[in-house]
């Protein structure tokens, strides 16, 4: 036992920092607050409620604790386990301290649903354990985002492109169903992606330069042109 605790000790950091945040936001969630700000546009009017979304949203948990697992047993680059934990701590965090200076509320959810059956019941179950309070950035949608850019930005999984297909498509499933299962306004999904491309530039400044440097379509085609003349 000590020598697996001594062999992946970096994993204690995410452990430790997991045990404090989850005190500090259900003490949040219970603490007395005077008035909430409540966070609406009219794009979430226009966004129905779809039960289905359930699915991606849940499968959110996995996606981040299996990953986080990855960079701690797997992945020998603790460069790149730091760069994802760093990058989600300083996200959870300012979620917090936003979550008390700012105490905000939706007011999204449907009084009814429009279909009963087992999708339904595991929404019901949703918003049974989670209160609508607290919800501005959507830390569904920041983790998601910074899940995504740690196998995105990974050496060791530079050339398994399903790897980093699969979690495109399963990061754009859960920010969608953030919004439709009602669970975040539209302001939420853009503060997280805003706070995730923040994140983005400060832990993986070498990959956003070279994404920033790339060439566009623009430059090959004209390239392509005087290369023809």
């Amino acid at each position: 036992m000590l020598e697996f605790i001594k062999k992946y000790k970096h994993g204690l950091v995410i452990a430790t920092y997991s045990l404090v945040y989850m005190v500090l936001f259900f003490y949040l969630e219970r603490m007395p607050v005077h008035g909430y700000h409540v966070v609406h546009t009219v794009f979430d009017d226009m966004i129905p409620f779809c039960e289905y979304f359930i699915v991606p949203y849940l499968l959110w948990f996995p996606y981040m604790i299996g990953t986080v697992a990855y960079f701690i047993f797997i992945n020998k680059n603790k460069r790149e386990y730091y760069q994802l934990i760093c990058n989600m701590m300083m996200g959870m965090t300012i979620f917090l301290i936003v979550s008390y200076v700012y105490p905000n509320v939706l007011h999204l959810r449907p009084a009814e649903f429009p279909r009963d059956n087992i999708f339904t019941d595991a929404v019901k179950w949703l918003y049974r354990t989670d209160t609508s309070t607290n919800v501005l950035p959507s830390i569904h949608v920041f983790n998601s985002l910074a899940i995504h850019m740690s196998l995105t930005s990974c050496e060791a999984l530079k050339d398994h492109k399903t790897v980093k297909r699969a979690s495109l498509v399963l990061t754009i499933l859960i920010i969608m169903s953030t919004m439709l299962l009602k669970q975040h306004s539209v302001i939420d999904v853009c503060m997280g992606a805003t706070l995730a491309l923040f994140g983005y530039l400060v832990f993986y400044p070498q990959k956003a330069l070279e994404t920033s440097t790339a060439p566009s379509w623009t430059s090959y085609k004209g390239r392509r042109k005087n290369y023809k003349l």
